[in-house]
């Protein structure tokens, strides 16, 4: 565990998936939801080289199959550490036999967190060591407790669009998105969420919809707020398991389109990278 802290903020950050841990304000307040496996195991995951699932765990380079899991391996891999200092902390990872095995390429992965006053910047620097275009996905999947939620009770609260009219994305119940596009109501922006909002999986909304979400405490104050740049964006929390949390999750990536079997560069929302080259992108997590 590798901490790093400033006079607004302490954040513990796992080498195990480069995952945070805990942020705390300096009163010692949580924000972060803390991983319980009655609810939900994970805290703040990375998701890479997909986003979401891939129909039958199985996708096709060059017409050869390769199985992953949902959401990649990167989140179930030690990262090592390669860099530190107070306020921010870097981890890599690169790939291997075992990670040959489910996704045919050569990269450099690195994950990185730094604090500015109550900001933390998380950024993703992805990069191609192979001698062919590599294809990938990356995403972000942060939970954050709910004001005011209780574990064991049904989950409600509020968050703030910057955009007063998005689209949703819909996914069906067995995780995987369908061709078409829902209105989605909100207030001016302002989206009331129960348990039930979620009983469809996550709410997810593409085209760069979204830009800043805020999740909201009792009077209506921004208590957590992310901005991103991502084209697409999932909110979910568990459906049926009363949790006291909300994910807010940047993706460069999708899950499969219902019954998709086509080459993997192909899937919806595939980044692409030349040999050499680099891709770099960041989202931020602002507290109160």
């Amino acid at each position: 565990m590798e901490t790093i802290k400033n006079d607004k903020l302490k954040v513990e950050v796992s080498e195990h998936g480069a995952e945070l841990q805990s942020i705390k304000d300096n009163g010692g307040e949580e924000y972060l939801w803390q991983g319980d496996p009655a609810y939900w195991g994970r805290r703040s995951p990375i998701l890479f080289p997909i986003v979401g699932t891939v129909c039958d765990n199985t996708y096709r380079v060059g017409g050869k199959e390769y199985h992953l899991t949902r959401h990649g391996f990167a989140r179930d891999r030690d990262f090592r550490l390669l860099a530190k200092g107070d306020e921010q902390v870097v981890f890599g990872l690169h790939d291997d036999a075992e990670t040959m095995k489910r996704y045919p390429y050569h990269f450099n992965l690195a994950v990185s967190y730094k604090l500015t006053g109550n900001k933390i910047h998380v950024v993703w620097h992805v990069e191609n060591t192979d001698d062919k275009i590599i294809f990938f996905q990356i995403g972000g999947h942060p939970a954050f407790l709910v004001p005011g939620a209780k574990a064991g009770e049904s989950v409600k609260g509020s968050l703030r669009f910057d955009n007063p009219e998005p689209m949703r994305v819909f996914i069906n119940k067995e995780g995987f998105l369908s061709r078409d596009y829902r209105p989605f109501d909100t207030e001016k922006g302002l989206f009331r969420f129960t348990e039930d909002s979620f009983k469809d999986d996550a709410i997810v909304f593409d085209h760069s919809q979204l830009r800043h979400v805020e999740l909201l405490d009792a009077a209506g104050n921004p208590h957590v707020s992310l901005d991103f740049k991502t084209p697409a964006v999932g909110i979910w929390t568990p459906f049926g398991k009363h949790a006291p949390f909300v994910c807010v999750e940047p993706w460069y990536g999708i899950t499969d389109q219902a019954g998709f079997d086509g080459e993997f560069k192909d899937k919806y929302l595939m980044n692409r990278l030349l040999p050499g080259s680099s891709f770099m992108s960041e989202y931020v997590i602002t507290i109160g």
